[in-house]
């Protein structure tokens, strides 16, 4: 899918920063099929991570709306909004430009209408034909360095749709009965062993090599995998059943994730359990029959992802009712700073531990612990790109290579890039380039990797509470940092602060001693430059 337009008529969220905001990304003639990000930049505050949230939401509403069974709860029912974009159902046909929108009537709620271009012509389509669930992106991948609660909200609360749905069928009399994935899907710093050791296991060597080389990682070497099924803070029976009435102590589970867990002890190359805790321990030793017996289970590294996920899901229902329900009302109010708490680990349902990596050069094994915050980031970032190998998938991205070295984010476009899953129809059906990816940066390093109508400079004017969106004045594509920085951070010159501050002063100073011990204290600049023509000014003024 490609994105064209997207108009927030009102956010109901962001205190109404974004209300009114009628963006193009691009035109429908720009629809190539090329992987070709869009770059966000601007100050803190700007609206940029908010726009993020907003979009997510509004595909939220959609999804809820077409197909409920997939997002079954609606984040922000008031939010009103007109989105086009163009999307490729399959292989052999062609684009389809859509818009969705939702607009209030009067004092009524406005309803989800969604239409086709057919010729010159807009086309309405009913939202629950599996026709029109063919016009909606399959996946809404979000990522986020941080605690960002502004862009986690929705996909928050799509989790705690799907773990409410897994709770209540646990106890149900349909165990047969699979609960479809979330379509909203977030990527953060809780979900990192669970995309790295679903590509390691699943993945070809050139994607293994990829995600493992600039930590100077060999392979993986080993993991633990717990699950422990007793906790006191667990959802009680509904009704009158009780605990005991189906064998678990607290937490149910159902017949697919009993199957996941069934799954993982085979696959295990040496397993214990302890009846009293219903505490599961499986160990994996990697080599190549612990991996062919992983893809004898699961067909794609999303799918093996998507197990472990909706096992790690179970650790919500560790938490306390009461702290369930206070993020459940704050959520409803629209408090950003709410999110579910991290259980510790002695308390989480599932968890991974002792994840060990073979090094390159050392012959001891590397403890995953040991790796640091920016190499973390870089195996999950093109990570979450490797198993997302196919089209239709709209990638939210807040701040990506935020740890990264320079060296890192120098290259991070170009990595994204020659992922190898980017290129071409996989097995025939399906075309991974065909898929949006948005970004947010308060770097230049992104900018320089984008033509300039790719880049999208957001400023909020002051004392108003609205945001300017614009393109850049020059070409960034090729463009050298410091012009970057000037253009789309308002930084002039690009240098910090407490060192300009002495060139400032030394500017303004009279005494030529002065001036020329300050000089050797400098790096070279086109500041230090004009300290020294003013050296030279002094100098033959004074006649020394």
């Amino acid at each position: 899918m490609k994105l064209l337009r997207v108009h927030v008529i009102s956010a109901d969220t962001c205190g109404g920063l974004l209300d009114g905001l009628d963006l193009w990304l691009r035109s429908p003639a720009d629809g190539d099929v090329t992987f070709d990000p869009l770059c966000f930049v601007g100050p803190n505050g700007s609206g940029k991570s908010q726009f993020l949230q907003v979009l997510a939401e509004i595909f939220q509403s959609i999804f809820h709306s077409c197909i409920g069974s997939d997002e079954r709860i609606e984040g922000n029912p008031n939010l009103q909004f007109e989105i086009e974009y163009l999307i490729r159902p399959s292989v052999k046909k062609p684009f389809i430009q859509v818009q969705i929108s939702r607009k209030s009537e009067g004092k009524r709620r406005g309803t989800i209408v969604i239409r086709r271009k057919d010729g010159d012509e807009w086309k309405n389509c009913e939202l629950q034909l599996p026709s029109t669930r063919q016009l909606l992106p399959q996946k809404i991948v979000a990522y986020t360095s941080g605690n960002n609660e502004t862009l986690s909200l929705p996909f928050l609360v799509s989790r705690s749709g799907y773990a409410k749905e897994v709770a209540d069928l646990a106890w149900s009399e349909k165990q047969n009965k699979t609960i479809p994935d979330t379509r909203l899907m977030l990527i953060d710093y809780e979900t990192h062993l669970e995309v790295l050791v679903s590509n390691l296991l699943m993945g070809n060597k050139y994607q293994q090599t990829t995600l493992l080389q600039d930590a100077l990682l060999k392979d993986l070497h080993s993991f633990r995998c717990i699950i422990q099924l007793a906790h006191s803070a667990a959802p009680k029976a509904p009704g009158k059943k009780r605990d005991s009435e189906k064998g678990r102590k607290k937490i149910q589970l159902t017949e697919e994730l009993e199957r996941y867990l069934d799954n993982l002890r085979r696959c295990a190359t040496c397993s214990s359990y302890d009846e009293k805790s219903e505490k599961y321990i499986f160990d994996f030793w990697i080599n190549d029959e612990t991996r062919r017996a992983f893809k004898s289970f699961w067909n794609t590294t999303l799918d093996l992802y998507s197990s472990l996920h909706k096992l790690s899901m179970l650790n919500d229902l560790a938490i306390p009712k009461s702290t369930r329900e206070r993020f459940k009302r704050d959520a409803a109010i629209r408090r950003f700073a709410s999110r579910l708490p991290e259980p510790q680990d002695e308390e989480k349902v599932f968890r991974f531990a002792q994840v060990c990596f073979v090094p390159k050069a050392r012959s001891s094994i590397v403890d995953y612990v040991s790796l640091s915050d920016g190499e973390h980031q870089h195996a999950q970032i093109l990570g979450m790109f490797c198993m997302m190998s196919f089209s239709n998938v709209l990638f939210l991205l807040d701040e990506p290579e935020s740890h990264f070295n320079p060296q890192w984010r120098v290259k991070f476009i170009s990595q994204v890039h020659e992922i190898p899953t980017k290129y071409g129809i996989r097995k025939g059906k399906t075309n991974a380039t065909e898929q949006e990816c948005i970004l947010t940066t308060h770097a230049p390093f992104v900018p320089s990797d984008m033509q300039r109508n790719k880049v999208f400079i957001f400023s909020k004017p002051e004392n108003e509470n609205r945001v300017i969106v614009r393109h850049p004045d020059i070409e960034t594509f090729g463009t050298t940092f410091d012009t970057i920085l000037e253009e789309c951070f308002d930084v002039r010159p690009p240098i910090s602060r407490v060192s300009m501050e002495e060139i400032e002063r030394l500017r303004k100073s009279d005494n030529a001693d002065e001036i020329r011990t300050g000089i050797r204290r400098l790096g070279d600049s086109v500041e230090k430059v004009f300290l020294a023509d003013r050296l030279r000014q002094l100098t033959k003024k004074g006649g020394k």
